[in-house]
């Protein structure tokens, strides 16, 4: 599916890389520790697949936009995970759903310090193209900028918080 829009933010990491694992970091982050990394964020949880693959649910609230994100396991390994998310929208126009890629990698920069970076990228599907059809809305192109300008704005809150939390984890130890 072609991207609509994408952000990438990046923040630095002071723990060696060898001591990260995003994927566990993203599988096993509590509710309380999302609601902590962005005002936006409301509720995160995780689930399994019936293929097994794991989930990441979260819920946010993005420019008065409710998102609810249930984001699968598509790369799996301690310097870099994705998951995608065929996520429900709900707006003052309806209800719809949004293509949603979120992918996270570290790069070693020293042996004490890595950088972190968050990259969503955002696909329109069919139904939010129709939704948007219904309200009479043909041009496209100020939606993609205020969802750029939108999602930029969230990226840059949650992006070094998140590489907080990861840190803190990383230097207890806790994925050695």
């Amino acid at each position: 599916m072609e991207s609509f829009t994408e952000s990438t933010t990046t923040a630095i990491i002071n723990a060696p890389l060898e001591k990260i694992d995003l994927t566990e970091w993203l599988f096993t982050l509590k509710d309380k520790e999302y609601q902590e990394c962005s005002e936006s964020h409301i509720a995160a949880g995780n689930s399994i697949a019936e293929d097994g693959r794991r989930i990441s649910i979260n819920v946010e609230q993005i420019a008065g936009n409710l998102l609810i994100q249930h984001y699968v396991e598509d790369i799996s390994e301690r310097n870099h995970c994705a998951v995608n998310s065929a996520s429900d929208s709900l707006s003052p126009l309806g209800r719809t759903t949004l293509i949603i890629k979120w992918e996270l990698k570290v790069k070693k920069l020293s042996d004490s310090s890595c950088e972190f970076s968050n990259h969503v990228v955002i696909s329109l599907t069919e139904h939010f193209l129709q939704l948007l059809n219904e309200a009479g809305v043909s041009d496209l192109e100020p939606i993609r900028i205020n969802m750029k300008d939108n999602l930029e704005t969230h990226n840059k809150e949650e992006t070094p918080l998140f590489a907080a939390n990861i840190q803190k984890k990383a230097l207890s130890g806790i994925w050695n």
